[in-house]
């Protein structure tokens, strides 16, 4: 794959991550309870649910501040995007370990985004590597 294409298609997918990510903290930031006890949980902490929205927010607005960024720029961006989402995926392995408290559903659903994000970082951040 060339340079240039490469940078179009992370570009979409950085767009796409963008608003994932917007979709979810903003209720998480301002309605955390109802979006929260919508998916299941049955004991939300504010605090921890308005530090996810932050953590979405920095890294979805990232996302879209360098969707035309070069690949040195997306490589690092990548960096960043696949520790948060392996880590993200051991946080809801451990918690599906440990009961999940009630909302397996919706811990395992979460788990499969994250977890299909990671792949597509991993591939591209491959795809990057092979140009610089």
């Amino acid at each position: 794959m060339n340079g240039n294409r490469l940078q179009k298609q992370l570009g979409r997918w950085f767009v796409v991550h963008f608003a994932a990510d917007v979709i979810v903290a903003v209720p998480l930031m301002f309605v955390p309870h109802a979006f929260l006890g919508a998916l299941g949980w049955t004991v939300v902490d504010p605090v921890a649910a308005r530090l996810v929205a932050a953590a979405l927010f920095a890294i979805g607005i990232e996302s879209w501040l360098g969707r035309r960024s070069s690949l040195t720029t997306f490589r690092a961006m990548l960096d960043l995007k696949i520790i948060w989402s392996a880590t993200a995926i051991l946080g809801f392995v451990l918690s599906l370990v440990a009961g999940a408290h009630g909302r397996q559903v919706s811990v395992w659903g979460l788990l499969a985004v994250f977890a299909a994000f990671h792949l597509l970082w991993v591939y591209f951040r491959i795809q990057v590597g092979k140009l610089i």
